[in-house]
């Protein structure tokens, strides 16, 4: 029998998703082309990042971009066998760090973080994975005066978005975090910045309750998509097919394949995300630590301490470069001193990234029985509950909770 939905992909956002729409009364099969926690959603940072509500695009980075490109195991680099191919995607981007486009950024991503945010508490009971929440917060660190100045405009949005923080001196810090080398000078914590014990075993028990429900994961690698009079015919590369009313493309860093199978092409890059996930007990961490300076952020998780972050813009079929892991736990080690850094484990996933920050939320062009899930960058794992309402509800036939016309898969047709 044909399925009500289909949701192609297992990740966090996939996952979530299918189990909105399953709260709604749709019957739902998901299909991932590796299974459930396959991706980018077992290994990042497990941060519900609420308050990071600033574009990656932006003027600042601009600034800074030159001389991180210069460093091959710095935080944003883009591999010279691929810079060809990617020119056209930053082309695109550094036309969303213009302030106006950064500006209608801002206030786009802000209300899907509020919706995230809004939504999460009842998601979270909903799937019975409340006890995984952690309130602890996150430590912004500087190491020096110019450089919390330099950061200032950014915390000026936040505050103008009325997101709580507060500035801190090196003694304020090290009531929150002790530890902190004394090279940190100043820093930012924020406490609505929550996490997951552990976002692979969130993200699995997500796939259980999906199962419970009686909903079923498939495995295969969808290929295309062929709409038809009464809903769509799905294509594996095993010689497969399925049949739907409807289908979300939530294939995270795949996405952009599959779209182009009904004529759509969305400027979808990977920043490929690198981290080493060290031994409980590694270190005392009691916050979130973000070293935006390097590019990296120190996790407290239940399964250990995970050491990640950095963007390399190098698509998906380069071999990975886990010098770049190794680099980030060098200087995690330096500083945190006592951080123990034996024994861990080496990891590299897909983020999928659009030139704007902003994911791409809404119907195909070619068919309203499919809908589009997927770029959410950084941060999808923060916004999953609120992407599972928006879908749920076109779904259903709802206006969605909030206006996703930012979020417009066609956004990039007016600007090739």
């Amino acid at each position: 029998m044909p399925a009500e939905l289909i949701v192609i992909g297992a990740g966090v956002v996939g996952l979530s998703i299918a189990a909105a729409a399953q709260d709604r009364g749709l019957s739902v099969t998901v299909i991932d082309r590796e299974g459930p926690a396959a991706g980018a959603s077992a290994g990042n940072a497990g941060a519900f990042a609420f308050t990071d509500i600033l574009p990656l695009a932006s003027p600042g980075i601009l600034k800074k971009a030159p001389r991180w490109l210069l460093d091959p195991l710095g935080p944003l680099t883009v591999p010279p066998r691929y810079a060809l191919r990617i020119a056209p995607w930053m082309l695109r981007f550094g036309r969303a760090c213009a302030p106006d486009r950064v500006a209608q950024s801002i206030v786009a991503q802000t209300a899907l973080m509020d919706l995230s945010r809004a939504e999460l508490d009842g998601f979270l009971a909903l799937t019975g994975t409340t006890p995984m929440l952690r309130r602890e917060g996150n430590l912004q660190v500087y190491e020096s005066q110019a450089e919390l100045d330099a950061s200032l405009p950014g915390w000026d949005a936040r505050a103008r978005h009325g997101i709580e923080f507060r500035h801190m001196d090196a003694g304020e810090m090290a009531q929150v975090q002790p530890g902190l080398s004394p090279r940190f000078t100043h820093g930012t914590f924020t406490p609505g910045w929550y996490s997951i014990a552990d976002p692979k075993l969130y993200t699995l028990a997500l796939a259980d309750h999906v199962r419970a429900r009686g909903g079923a994961i498939e495995t295969a690698e969808i290929a295309a998509l062929r709409p038809t009079e009464t809903g769509v015919e799905l294509h594996a590369t095993d010689g497969r097919s399925f049949t739907t009313a409807q289908v979300v493309v939530a294939a995270g860093a795949f996405s952009h394949r599959i779209a182009r199978t009904l004529g759509e092409r969305i400027p979808l890059e990977t920043e490929r995300g690198y981290n080493t996930t060290l031994p409980e007990g590694a270190f005392d961490l009691r916050t979130q630590v973000t070293f935006g300076g390097h590019g990296f952020v120190v996790t407290r998780l239940s399964t250990g301490i995970r050491v990640g972050g950095a963007v390399e813009l190098g698509g998906l079929k380069l071999p990975p470069n886990f010098r770049r892991s190794e680099a980030m736990l060098k200087k995690a080690k330096a500083f945190l001193p006592a951080l123990k850094t034996e024994n861990g484990v080496q990891w590299m996933g897909f983020r999928p990234s659009l030139p704007d920050s902003l994911p791409a939320i809404g119907r195909a062009r070619a068919t309203p029985r499919v809908t589009y899930a997927f770029g959410h960058g950084h941060l999808g794992l923060t916004q999953s509950p609120g992407t599972a309402r928006l879908v749920a509800d076109l779904l259903t036939g709802r206006t969605p909770a909030i206006d996703i016309a930012a979020f417009s898969p066609q956004r990039f047709r007016s600007f090739a």
